[in-house]
């Protein structure tokens, strides 16, 4: 079995040459892209696209998956226009030779009333990503449609097509039990974002929280990738305070610091498990 790692680079730097330094300083061969220079990836030109390409071949990096937006908006929102958005980001895909997005399923949504309306859009979505070669990911959020395991396998069986990421921390924030979550949703799991949170709502390294990232990472069963995105808290002011003080609290004085952090805590769970890093790729 092996465990390719990715992560969401954009979180430990804002310019986008350094967060490709940086995933090579962490032997982490893939990206999901998601801010480029303080740009969103969704709007970038083609052009734009273009030449970060070249960029990302320079420094050896591959794009696993677009961290889109998309999903992002009330569903009483206009839709006609986030198609169109939607379009040009699956255009952006394949210019970054990915097929895989990521995306989301509304915000302000009656779960029961307005259920219907959630699968249709999804499925508008789902066939012009079909028309345009690319597959789309769902990710559990809270305040979306798709925020506990039940309404995400709704989504998995109305929605023809339509793949899903599992996100620990984001159910942890739900009030969502990650036991019955993955014995819901793991065999049915594209792949997973990897951030751990406390029931308080507050994210931590891996393996700190009540993520159950052991669990998930046993929970595995097949060749699947993994895509960190620490979200941890930086305090620039942090080294310059008594360290005692915030010691429990995970603060970190820099982006890079909060990132080499959420490496080495999930490379710990890892080889923890039995997992062994062979040219970029964990093994078991």
């Amino acid at each position: 079995m092996e465990i390719r790692l990715c992560a969401f680079a954009d979180e430990a730097s804002k310019e986008f040459e350094r967060q490709l330094d940086v995933l090579n300083e962490e032997n982490i061969p893939y990206i999901e892209l998601r801010g480029l220079d303080g740009t969103n990836v969704s709007d970038l030109t083609e052009e734009q696209a273009r030449e970060y390409k070249k960029l990302l071949d320079a420094k050896g990096i591959k794009v696993w998956s677009i961290g889109s937006p998309l999903g992002k908006i009330n569903l009483d929102g206009d839709h006609e226009a986030h198609f169109k958005k939607a379009r040009h980001t699956f255009r952006l895909a394949r210019i970054f030779d990915t097929t895989r997005i990521r995306m989301f399923s509304y915000y302000n949504v009656d779960y029961d009333k307005d259920e219907q309306k959630v699968f249709d859009n999804l499925r508008k979505m789902v066939e012009i990503a079909r028309e345009e070669g690319v597959v789309l990911y769902h990710e559990n959020e809270k305040g979306i449609y798709g925020d506990l395991a039940v309404r995400v396998e709704k989504l998995l069986n109305n929605v023809d097509g339509l793949e899903c990421i599992f996100d620990p921390a984001n159910y942890v924030q739900c009030g969502q039990n990650i036991e019955d979550a993955l014995n819901l949703l793991v065999k049915k799991t594209g792949y997973f974002h990897i951030k751990d949170a406390l029931v308080s709502g507050e994210v931590v390294p891996s393996g700190k929280g009540d993520g159950n990232i052991d669990l998930l990472v046993k929970s595995i069963d097949k060749d699947v990738t993994l895509t960190l995105e620490p979200h941890l808290a930086v305090f620039e002011g942090y080294s310059h305070i008594d360290h005692t003080e915030l010691k429990n609290k995970y603060v970190f004085n820099t982006a890079r610091e909060a990132f080499a952090a959420a490496v080495d805590a999930l490379k710990t769970i890892l080889k923890n498990n039995g997992f062994v890093e062979e040219n970029k790729v964990w093994k078991k």
